[in-house]
């Protein structure tokens, strides 16, 4: 598969103004395959050639303004659009894209204890296009418009409040602009503990099989949630730039957490099933506060490139271990930062200067134990760059 290049994509930005998605899962085809059909339409600012990306397991059609294409031009994971004449233009894909086993695009997982499955997006850096053909650059900003159908037991969870429509079919609240590795969607039977605050809705999530262990937590969990939220709207002038703030903790994340506006996703070991020390609970609260950062910064002002990950990650942990001080229970974070986190910045400071584009979460460096915004004990926190984006 072609690896998108910096210079591709400056050059795709200066061509494409990317307006909306209108993307419609079905999520009951069987245990391996999904169906995708998307609408985007955009605006070519001049006559010229461009591609999409998509990564199926079977590309079905595709429509240019509605005229067919011919999906046999997919090569690899780029489907080519030729002779573009500046104006507006409507893309239409249809495809049946694989589940994965191992977090990139569309996980699926089936809870051993119960049977029970659960479905959920984890996009970056460049897996949106395992779930539906996109421009996949983190400065083609766009609205995203989901529909869903899932099992008639199971509830759907995206970046805006969503609406059971019946026969399960679920509708997504339209996002305000965002970048296509933040798009997230989880599916399945939900256990959740919804409260309002500031009125708008908060809810958290995780397996039917940990709703004991959550339900335990629950309060907590709200309580820094809400500080952290206040706290943040006193040091930004901008408010909460989304229409509800979830936060589901999803079994088999192969990172730590995850920014998308909206829906924080957590590895789900940060739902405790047994006694933990007061600090595994500041390492929780720190990976909350560091993820709601990325709320304003990075979800609302977002990198154009990758090499700027670095102030991104970073930004949202000085801002996480400030506002989990100011704002919360555990007031010695500092403490924290000194003995972890300083050494490992220094360790990152001395190292040679890093390639033009991060490691993939596949090929992330091992952490030192208990590092930046992954989970507790006793598995290691992840680097920033594969952690949280």
């Amino acid at each position: 598969m072609s690896v998108l290049t910096r210079d591709e994509a400056q050059t795709r930005a200066t061509l494409l103004d990317v307006h909306r998605y209108t993307i419609d899962l079905d999520l009951t085809t069987g245990d391996e395959t999904f169906d995708s059909k998307t609408v985007i339409r955009f605006t070519a600012r001049t006559d010229a050639d461009t591609f999409i990306e998509v990564k199926p397991a079977e590309l079905r059609s595709v429509t240019l303004d509605g005229q067919p294409l011919d999906p046999e031009t997919l090569d690899g994971n780029r489907l080519p659009l030729k002779n573009l004449t500046a104006g507006a233009h409507e893309l239409s894909v249809e495809a049946s894209m694989r589940y994965s086993r191992t977090g990139e695009g569309m996980h699926r997982f089936t809870d051993p204890t119960d049977g029970e499955t659960y479905l959920y997006s984890n996009l970056c850096m460049d897996d949106a296009q395992r779930v539906f053909p996109v421009f996949d650059q983190p400065d083609l900003k766009a609205v995203f418009e989901i529909t869903a159908t899932v099992p008639d037991h199971w509830t759907f969870l995206a970046n805006g409040v969503t609406t059971a429509l019946g026969d399960g079919r679920w509708q997504a609240a339209p996002t305000p602009l965002i970048s296509t590795y933040l798009v997230a969607v989880a599916a399945g039977p939900w256990h959740s503990v919804r409260t309002e605050h500031r009125g708008l809705p908060f809810g958290i999530h995780c397996r039917r099989s940990l709703a004991p262990h959550l339900d335990a937590d629950a309060d907590e969990l709200l309580t820094i949630t809400k500080q952290c939220y206040d706290r943040y709207h006193e040091k930004f002038e901008e408010p909460y730039p989304f229409d509800s703030y979830d936060q589901a903790f999803v079994p088999e994340f192969n990172a730590g957490a995850m920014e998308n506006p909206g829906l924080v996703t957590f590895r789900d070991e940060f739902v405790y099933r047994s006694a933990v020390t007061d600090t595994e609970r500041q390492t929780r609260a720190m990976v909350i506060a560091h993820e709601m950062a990325h709320m304003w910064f990075g979800d609302l002002v977002t990198l154009r490139w990758w090499d700027d990950i670095w102030l991104n990650e970073s930004f949202a942990e000085y801002m996480g271990y400030q506002t989990l001080t100011e704002a919360t229970r555990f007031a010695d974070t500092w403490t924290d930062f000194g003995v972890v986190r300083k050494a490992w910045g220094y360790d990152a400071t001395s190292a040679p200067p890093p390639t033009p584009s991060p490691p993939t979460p596949s090929s992330c460096p091992t952490p030192p134990p208990r590092c930046s915004t992954s989970t507790a004990s006793p598995t290691p926190r992840a680097p920033p760059h594969c952690a949280s984006w």
